[in-house]
């Protein structure tokens, strides 16, 4: 009997023909291959179709029609998938050199996410950011984990459910939050990169997007966090006011 698929990689494209080319490629040059490859393309006419008509018998599966937008892409991706854990690698971005799974796949077992640093280009100029070994309601509250560098238990989604098609931008943050915050899942950060993001498409008004967008859900959904978030940092001012006083008063210090 063979071993249950440990892996699924899953790329969702839109008219994004050369950074598909450059994912599938990153994709297929893994010295290790024991993965299953899904391509999820949204009905491109930029000739993506080409791409993966040219690289099919090495894709395990893929189709084009159109989708609802990207949260859409992904969660047809999910439903197909069959690994135990599964990774996002979108049209354009790769993994972070040949060899990376292969190093790594020992390490993927056990918790329900296991994160990776990520590699940043913009301009042509690399940056590898260092996500936290620790993950707390204060860091969701403005920040993220990047689904390039993250493994998910495909179980996860089964007890979460899947994105949430009604968002736009930041699905990925608050299926996160829920399944770390809310919901406490285990998690564990491997301290290398694992993949590739390039932000040249990213602009001011991309971020302003996001935290717009973000900001509604967490007014909607995450009011105690934020009231606690508040309360801590009212508790801070306290604290340090109430040290100055004392200070002043033993003459410790004088302003």
């Amino acid at each position: 009997m063979s071993e249950p698929l440990k892996i699924s990689i899953i790329t969702v494209n839109l008219n994004n023909k050369e950074g598909l080319q450059r994912t599938i490629k990153s994709v297929l040059n893994q010295t290790w291959k024991d993965f299953e490859y899904i391509v999820i393309d949204g009905a491109s006419i930029d000739g993506s179709i080409g791409v993966l008509e040219d690289n099919s018998a090495k894709l395990s599966y893929w189709i084009s029609e159109k989708d609802n937008g990207i949260y859409s892409a992904m969660n047809k991706g999910i439903n197909i998938a069959r690994g135990e854990y599964l990774l996002f690698i979108n049209s354009g971005d790769e993994l972070y050199h040949p060899k990376v799974l292969q190093e790594n796949i020992d390490k993927i077992s056990d918790y329900d996410i296991i994160y990776f640093n990520i590699c940043l280009v913009k301009n042509g100029e690399k940056h590898i950011h260092q996500y936290p070994k620790a993950i707390d309601y204060k860091y969701m509250m403005k920040a993220s984990l990047g689904h390039p560098s993250t493994f998910i238990k495909k179980n996860l989604f089964d007890r979460l459910g899947l994105y949430d098609e009604s968002l736009s931008i930041v699905a990925d943050w608050k299926f996160f939050f829920n399944s770390i915050i809310r919901m406490r899942c285990t998690y564990m950060k491997i301290d290398s990169v694992l993949s590739v993001f390039y932000m040249d498409g990213i602009s001011s008004k991309n971020t302003r997007e996001v935290k717009m967008e973000r900001a509604e859900v967490i007014n909607k959904d995450y009011q105690d966090y934020q009231k606690l978030m508040r309360l801590e940092k009212e508790l801070y001012q306290f604290k340090k006011s109430f040290l100055i006083r004392v200070l002043i008063k033993l003459g410790l210090i004088k302003l």
